[in-house]
């Protein structure tokens, strides 16, 4: 299945888009030594030296960077989150991978280069914070990252239920943009699940560039085109 059933059920997601699977996986190149990863490298572990404890924040991002395209991915909390932080998000290939020693922040979104949630339910980008959703607790949670470059939004989800739109304006950064996740708390366990994307076709980006174009889908009235495309300008 292309694109998990729960979310084509509930999400903004038209249900007859064709999404494709997906193959990237994190960075072992880039991440700190205080993370390893599994022998597939779809599961991070954090601070899991049975001696050494948290020293501070860190962070791994994916080998894969977005440019276009609607990305949807899943990271599933393999143990409970706890600790100062434990985050979800997306940053460019500048996005800080670690914290100065013994500094427990919510990084992903500490600067202008990432865009992030934290599991107490607050988003972060360029240092500033607002509350987006319930804190959640429990192991096994699932969150989706719905990054859509066309729209520059940034949407997540909770174990298939849309949470809203986060993020506008991603497009502004004119660069790639990169899965992250990050954790101050010892034995944090995160794995990767889903992972597709889906690509407009031609007439579809036309669609997109218009639609982008106008300020409000009221002006769609007002252009000189057939109503079938007229409705389809509203879709988008």
């Amino acid at each position: 299945m292309p694109f998990p059933m729960s979310l084509m059920n509930k999400s903004s997601q038209p249900a007859n888009c064709d999404y494709l699977n997906e193959n990237w996986v994190w960075d072992g190149n880039s991440k700190p030594p205080e993370v390893e990863l599994s022998s597939n490298y779809e599961a991070a572990y954090f601070y899991i030296d049975p001696v050494n404890e948290s020293t501070g924040t860190v962070a791994v991002r994916g080998t894969k960077g977005f440019a276009e395209g609607e990305h949807y991915w899943e990271i599933i909390f393999l143990e409970p989150p706890v600790g100062t932080s434990v985050m979800v998000g997306v940053g460019t290939r500048k996005a800080l991978l670690k914290s100065k020693r013994y500094q427990y922040i919510n990084l992903i979104g500490q600067d202008e280069e990432s865009w992030g949630l934290s599991y107490k339910g607050q988003i972060w980008h360029n240092g500033i914070s607002k509350q987006y959703c319930e804190p959640f607790f429990d192991s096994a949670t699932v969150i989706g990252v719905l990054l859509n470059l066309y729209r520059g939004s940034l949407t997540f989800y909770k174990n298939g239920v849309s949470l809203g739109e986060a993020f506008t304006g991603l497009c502004a950064r004119n660069e790639p943009l990169y899965p992250l996740i990050s954790s101050t708390a010892t034995e944090t366990e995160l794995e990767l699940g889903v992972r597709t994307c889906r690509y407009l076709t031609l007439q579809e980006k036309c669609f997109s560039q218009i639609r982008n174009s106008l300020q409000s889908v009221d002006y769609v009235d007002n252009l000189p085109l057939p109503n079938i495309m007229k409705n389809q300008l509203r879709e988008l």
